[in-house]
């Protein structure tokens, strides 16, 4: 184990020449979504003619194009500028790779200027291997902090094969998307955080007299450093963060990028019940218009400069289900009932059969995956307990372990 972290790290320091502020390596428990893929849209739209030239196509003429790939429960935004520059920010989990690669294939294009993976977590950085090994890249770029995660050393594997540079994101950083553009990094804002979410490359375009605002999985703590370091915030189109979770658009940021649109990507039926109901009445009660990949599909968005186009019909305001925590009292109750007398792969942590739940009906078991993949809850009174941040809640263990997940050791 310590000759594998000790190839990872010379790797990393290999691939980041210009390590300027770096914070120690993150080795902490993730939150990275599972690979809820299989409910994934198929259908995908705007799509171009393939092309066999070696420069990339132009976007639509004197236009701004910006396609949310629909990947499931991740991330993948590829754009295109008038001059015919390309961005890619993020690429999905491992097996969303090829979709991502025959996206951007269909429209043409066979090199990537600028390649941005905003934090390592699977569901954002997993098909950037594949998309290295497929396209041309010009810069790519990562924040500073490293991971234990096979998927961050298949990052780092393609990049060292591929022999590109790892430049580091974050906040200040002026990114060249050709004529018109104007493209600036302004998170992270520092060089440590516990969470590895906090981490994610934030990225305002704007052309002419509009603007899209993308933000990773950025949580409350980086958005509060954005408003404290007075950014120009104000976007038309804001990239929902960490995919709806009401851990992130507060209402102070919210009001500071003031959209007219929110773009939201997630995968259907997910297991953390994204979008949640807290962002949703947010997005709801501003009047903004939601676009979401759950319902819309891959969503293409047009700018000519003073007004934006979708290819699709907005989506509703209706909050994510979790498939693991979005059941009844009723039936919840009766699952522990039906397991009281059955053994659980790992056994019992506390009172078989017990149900924890807080006074709405609400699980209090909290699932979490860390940075090794385990997939561990959490009961109330644990060790762990409060220094642990749920993706998603339980409110049996018959019901956590069901999922996959596992008591502490």
């Amino acid at each position: 184990m310590l000759k594998k972290l000790l190839l990872l790290f010379l790797i990393f320091i290999f691939l980041f020449p210009f390590a300027g502020c770096s914070g120690p390596a993150n080795t902490e428990q993730q939150s990275s979504t599972t690979s809820q893929t299989q409910q994934v849209n198929t259908q995908e739209t705007g799509q171009a003619a393939q092309q066999s030239s070696n420069t990339n196509t132009s976007s639509i003429s004197g236009k701004l194009t910006v396609s949310f790939i629909n990947v499931g429960q991740g991330d993948s935004i590829f754009i295109q500028t008038p001059s015919g520059k390309t961005m890619l920010i993020d690429a999905g989990m491992p097996e969303m790779g090829e979709r991502v690669i025959d996206y951007i294939k269909s429209r043409g294009v066979n090199k990537i200027d600028i390649l941005v993976g905003t934090h390592p977590h699977a569901d954002h950085i997993g098909g950037i291997p594949a998309v290295i090994e497929n396209f041309q890249i010009g810069k790519f770029y990562m924040p500073k902090v490293t991971t234990t995660t096979k998927t961050f050393e298949d990052v780092l594997r393609a990049a060292k094969a591929k022999g590109l540079s790892i430049n580091v994101a974050k906040a200040g950083l002026t990114l060249d998307l050709g004529e018109g553009i104007k493209a600036e990094m302004i998170a992270p804002n520092s060089a440590y955080y516990d969470d590895l979410n906090n981490y994610s490359a934030v990225i305002k375009i704007t052309y002419k007299n509009t603007a899209f605002l993308f933000t990773g999985d950025a949580e409350k703590e980086s958005e509060q450093e954005m408003l404290n370091r007075g950014y120009d915030l104000k976007a038309d189109v804001l990239k929902v963060g960490h995919h709806g979770s009401s851990s992130t658009t507060t209402w102070a940021f919210l009001k500071a990028v003031s959209p007219k649109y929110a773009v939201i990507s997630v995968g259907k039926g997910n297991d953390y019940g994204h979008p949640h109901k807290e962002t949703m009445e947010k997005l709801k009660s501003l009047g903004i218009t939601v676009y979401r990949t759950d319902e819309c599909g891959t969503i293409v968005a047009v700018s000519d400069g003073k007004t934006i186009s979708f290819n699709v019909k907005p989506g509703d305001y209706t909050a994510g289900s979790s498939r693991n925590s979005s059941t009844s009292s009723a039936s919840s109750s009766k699952t522990s009932t039906n397991n009281l007398n059955q053994s659980l792969p790992y056994g019992y942590y506390e009172e078989p059969g017990k149900v924890y739940v807080d006074s709405n009906g609400n699980g209090l078991i909290k699932g979490n995956i860390n940075s090794k993949g385990e997939k561990i809850y959490h009961i109330p009174g644990d060790p762990w307990y409060d220094r642990t941040k749920a993706e998603v809640w339980f409110k049996t263990e018959a019901e956590a372990q069901s999922a996959g997940f596992r008591p502490p050791k």
